[in-house]
């Protein structure tokens, strides 16, 4: 079997499926949209983290010698920066790079593009999934009110 046909999925048509099959796919689908919007939190978390890094390595070269360093999460000790130009740059899995500024700069700046392009992704994959749901719960309401209405029809006779 080809790559290509083993990526097609068969489509299903909601409105052939019961009430029963169309509650475990709202279910599904509410699970898979709880999860890819917990994933696109995270993903905005770490944008957001690499642009403070940016802001950061800028704010080093501005020439602010004197800051704060923490020695424990609430304690603190007046530092100097003896070399602005020079920053260890966390590049995953507990290495560290010694990077010039600019160096540092690109490098976050190419992490938040990355990110930034994963998260479009994934906002694109939301809105699928969420107009998926919508169109489950909206063949749901229908068959359930045709169900009502064919059960109050063969009572009147």
């Amino acid at each position: 079997m080809s790559a290509s046909t083993s990526a097609k999925q068969p489509t299903i048509e909601l409105s052939d499926l019961d009430i029963t099959q169309l509650v475990e796919i709202k279910k599904q689908l509410e699970e898979e949209l709880a999860h890819l919007t917990a994933s696109y939190e995270k993903l905005k978390q770490a944008q957001t983290r690499f642009q403070d890094c940016i802001d950061s390595v800028k704010t080093i070269k501005e020439g602010k010698d004197i800051l704060l360093v923490p020695l424990t999460q609430s304690l603190y000790v007046p530092g100097e920066l003896v070399d602005t130009d020079k920053v260890m740059v966390d590049v995953g899995t507990g290495y560290y790079v010694e990077k010039n500024s600019v160096d540092a700069i690109n490098f976050y700046s190419d992490k938040v593009e990355y990110v930034k392009k994963n998260v479009e992704t994934l906002r694109q994959t939301i809105l699928t999934k969420q107009s998926n749901l919508r169109s489950t719960i909206d063949i749901m309401q229908y068959k359930i009110s045709q169900g009502a209405q064919g059960a109050s029809s063969s009572q009147t006779k």
